[in-house]
């Protein structure tokens, strides 16, 4: 029944910033998570960052501290990711995520789960 659309994605130069959104619609849970995973080619899925709803309290991914911010929107149920200072590292699909318990997500267990956008970061 939860519907999450992202969007932002795109192809960016080294150095460049790009801002996911994430609507989530459907939702009825009263506390709940949202974040991010991403997936390179031939790599396993990794848990990005995640932003819980209650206390406002977020989670990163060590190698994208101090780059990446995760916010959101109250009234729109939608989470953003700012992403300054790309590398082509950070190449990969971006996949959206909620879960109604908030730990479980950081385990890289949500329930449910977007379809993916393409970032793409040239050298």
């Amino acid at each position: 029944q939860v519907q999450l659309v992202e969007s932002g994605g795109g192809l960016v130069q080294a150095g460049g910033s790009l801002r996911l959104s994430c609507a989530a619609s459907g939702v009825t849970f009263s506390n709940f998570a949202m974040g991010w995973f991403r997936q390179a080619p031939g790599k396993e899925r990794e848990f990005v960052s995640q932003i819980n709803w209650s206390d406002l309290s977020t989670y990163y991914l060590d190698s994208v501290k101090g780059r990446f911010t995760i916010s959101r929107d109250n009234a729109e149920n939608t989470v953003y990711l700012q992403m300054n200072s790309l590398k082509p590292e950070d190449t990969a699909i971006y996949y959206c995520a909620l879960d109604h318990i908030p730990p479980r997500m950081r385990v890289g267990f949500p329930i449910n789960w977007g379809q993916g956008t393409q970032v793409t970061v040239s050298s």
